[in-house]
């Protein structure tokens, strides 16, 4: 059994694999996972992609911010945030200040690879969701580095990924062996 001082918050791209990594880190640790957009779209009572088109992405931030901010009252556990949660500064603190924050990077190829998974994605609706991935992520990235660790995602096993982020908590006492 493993014991986590502190939430570990995972920030990144769409596409990164924050949900992917966040689960098999949590079994890892054996500690519980939370997914803020599946928390979100329990709350609203509809998948994300609605929240968009109804409401605007304004409205969906706010309602993030406030499901993260709960999330982060519970138990130490494994969060995966949204795309665009760290890039909202009242989200970026409260995360900063309740978690451990590790930015999972992945490249423009592999973020592409794994989106064109599902047509879910409402920011990239556009006539070129390429042009505009490259573009969020050239906006991001400075506040991405904000992250309390950076891991690099590559298009290989999760695995790699979980392993380098234990690595990385263990070496900062946020998780060891109880």
């Amino acid at each position: 059994m493993t014991k986590l001082s502190r939430t570990v918050a995972l920030v990144g791209m769409m596409g990164a694999g924050k949900s992917s990594v966040g689960r098999r880190l949590a079994a890892r640790l054996g500690v519980p996972f939370m997914d803020a957009d599946s928390e979100i779209e329990i709350a609203a009572g509809c998948p994300v992609s609605e929240i968009f088109e109804r409401y605007g992405e304004h409205a969906f931030r706010a309602g993030e911010c406030k499901v993260i901010a709960r999330l982060l009252g519970e138990a130490p556990h494994i969060l995966a945030t949204g795309g665009g949660a760290f890039i909202d500064s009242n989200t970026r603190a409260r995360l900063k200040e309740s978690a451990v924050t590790v930015w999972i990077k992945a490249p423009v190829d592999v973020l592409m690879k794994r989106i064109q998974r599902r047509d879910t994605r409402p920011l990239l609706r556009t006539a070129d969701p390429r042009a505009t991935l490259e573009k969020m992520l050239a906006d991001r990235t400075p506040i991405y580095s904000e992250a309390d660790l950076a891991i690099q995602s590559d298009d290989g096993p999760h695995s790699a990924a979980v392993e380098q982020i234990i690595a990385a908590l263990r070496d900062r006492h946020i998780c060891g062996d109880a």
